[in-house]
């Protein structure tokens, strides 16, 4: 193997390394917050936000924060429906029982 393969390799690594932490990080906070079910759909989030990203895979310059900020967006919006279908639900709940 040569000097560039092996950088290469190295860096592929070290990138794969800041990802895993970034999302074990994000899963884990999500997962203290709102739980399993919303945790399991968040992973799922930031793995297609990773998928979406500008940069080739094997750049040395992917920015993971960017993606678990997508992948928050896309928790937030779920929530927010959530809580709206909810509040909706609710409002006509106590319109039919007043």
């Amino acid at each position: 193997m040569n000097s560039q393969e092996q950088f290469c390799n190295s860096t592929y690594a070290d990138q794969m390394h800041i990802a895993e932490r970034e999302l074990s990080a994000f899963i884990r906070a999500v997962t203290q917050l709102f739980g399993s079910e919303e945790a399991k759909l968040s992973a799922e989030d930031w793995l297609d936000e990773s998928e979406l990203m500008d940069s080739p895979p094997l750049s040395t310059s992917r920015n993971w924060r960017a993606v678990t900020i997508a992948a928050s967006a896309r928790l937030a919006s779920r929530l927010a429906v959530a809580q709206h279908r909810g509040s909706s639900r609710q409002v006509s709940a106590a319109r039919r029982a007043g």
